[in-house]
């Protein structure tokens, strides 16, 4: 800790600082041992520095990659650090607002996670505290809420949410000079997302506007956010179908989907961006999250690779193959959405870009 260099976060710092990006993001260290030379961490100072609530967390048992038969079915696992599973709420049903208290490292994702307060008087005991998927930029003392159970009465003056209202929301009126009026219920609803649309909060996707940035989407109206939660991810908001019940939603592969209107998205981009620039520096940080070290097929015998055996960097003059003996560059082994067989994925509007089009 003495060697660290941390950055000041003075904002009378010279310019020269100021544009130095590297410096200001990352934690170095001076190369006193080989380990640390390349050692580069993402500086978070606004992370807790203690323990978590132990009643939201549960012991990891670890397998090393292996099923109930005791066979490995996932290689390259084994070992490292013990950890304690921190239960993350990803359904939100819980309504009013939340207070967050501060912001949590988590070891079985990439992501931070949030400790949440409920402020209802009526919740006791540990279901008053929570953790949840925290978004960039959310801090210890903001207000979260979560309108998955519907927005409440009287949020805003002139907009209920029934689908007997949004109907009528949706209804324009032409004057004499032919110049469109929109209803008051639209106006509401824009005075709506005004209040609803803020960092971390859970809307159902059709009170959000297109183009704004979302996280954890569910896919089932009860369900819990399953996609985009890695650490930086974020998906957009397209388009919604007039009169129909699906939102378009542009996901962090590029491909873009439907997912029903009352599905519901968390707003923003999730936190810790930096993690994928940071260098663990040593074989062993990796040891310690759990990785095994992996062997190149060319290093192997025939008998146990298709890329093994000859004399020499040899592969056999064959195309790159796994160790099962599937082709491994560019070769396609699942077939989703309008190019696979015919209803196989109804739900995919565009596949994610591959080959050319990618680059």
């Amino acid at each position: 800790r003495n060697y660290a260099t941390e950055v000041s976060l003075d904002p009378t710092a010279s310019v020269a600082q100021s544009l130095s990006r590297t410096s200001n993001l990352f934690k170095t260290y001076k190369p006193i041992t080989p380990g640390i030379r390349h050692l580069r961490r993402p500086l978070n100072p606004h992370l807790w520095e203690g323990r978590p609530i132990r009643e939201l967390t549960v012991a990891l048992r670890k397998k090393g990659g292996r099923n109930n038969t005791g066979r490995i079915t996932i290689r390259h696992r084994g070992g490292g650090h013990r950890r304690r599973v921190r239960l993350v709420d990803f359904v939100r049903k819980e309504p009013g607002p939340h207070d967050v208290v501060r912001i949590e490292y988590d070891p079985n994702r990439s992501a931070h996670i949030a400790l949440i307060k409920n402020r209802d008087p009526n919740v006791e005991g540990i279901k008053k505290w929570s953790y949840i998927l925290a978004t960039e930029g959310l801090r210890a003392g903001h207000v979260v809420e979560s309108f998955k159970q519907g927005i409440p009465d009287g949020l805003v003056p002139g907009y209920k949410d029934s689908k007997e209202e949004r109907v009528k929301s949706a209804i324009k009126t032409v004057n004499a000079d032919g110049v469109v009026e929109t209803s008051s219920a639209s106006l509401a609803l824009g005075v709506l997302r005004s209040l609803t649309i803020k960092p971390c909060n859970v809307v159902p996707l059709r009170l959000i506007p297109p183009g704004t940035i979302v996280n954890s989407i569910a896919l089932q109206l009860e369900g819990r956010g399953i996609l985009v939660r890695s650490a930086g991810s974020f998906g957009q908001v397209v388009s919604h179908e007039e009169g129909g019940k699906y939102t378009h939603v542009k996901l962090q592969s590029g491909e873009v989907r439907k997912v029903l209107q009352e599905c519901c998205a968390t707003i923003g981009k999730v936190s810790n961006p930096l993690w994928k620039n940071r260098s663990l520096g040593k074989a062993g940080r990796s040891r310690w999250l759990g990785r095994r070290p992996k062997v190149r097929g060319m290093a192997m015998n025939r008998c146990d690779h298709p890329h093994g055996g000859g004399r020499g960097k040899s592969k056999g003059n064959k195309h790159p193959r796994s160790i099962w003996g599937w082709n491994t560059k560019g070769k396609r082994t699942r077939k989703p959405g309008p190019k696979g067989p015919k209803n196989s994925n109804k739900m995919v509007v565009h596949e994610r870009p591959r080959g050319k089009e990618k680059r």
